[in-house]
């Protein structure tokens, strides 16, 4: 593996991470819908706001989401919602190996 692919490997690395994180992954569906602000986030999480801006701050350090200070509050919004595919993607995962376990245990009874 060269240099250059070996950065971008690490790039998505990067974002990989910054989901890795129910709170997270909360955050980005909620986002989905809508710019929110983090009072608005913090009361849905049910986590503290020094937690919620943390977490926020990884999403935003990852390019998924950006911010826009309005008085004394900071929203957010999805910089790119074509994130919400992977979900998809991940949910097929989930759903086969749920189909190969279910596969597993007949076998298993059989």
């Amino acid at each position: 593996m060269d240099k250059e692919h070996k950065k971008h490997l690490e790039a998505r690395a990067k974002v990989l991470k910054a989901m890795a994180h129910p709170s997270r992954l909360f955050m980005i569906e909620e986002l989905e819908k809508g710019e929110r602000c983090v009072c608005e986030l913090t009361e849905m999480v049910g986590s503290d706001i020094s937690t919620v801006s943390k977490h926020l701050s990884v999403l935003k350090q990852a390019g998924l989401v950006a911010d826009d200070k309005r008085g004394n509050q900071v929203f957010y919004r999805l910089r790119v919602p074509c994130i919400l595919n992977f979900f998809g993607c991940v949910e097929s995962v989930l759903e086969a190996q749920v189909n190969d376990h279910s596969a597993h245990l007949k076998i298993v009874t059989l």
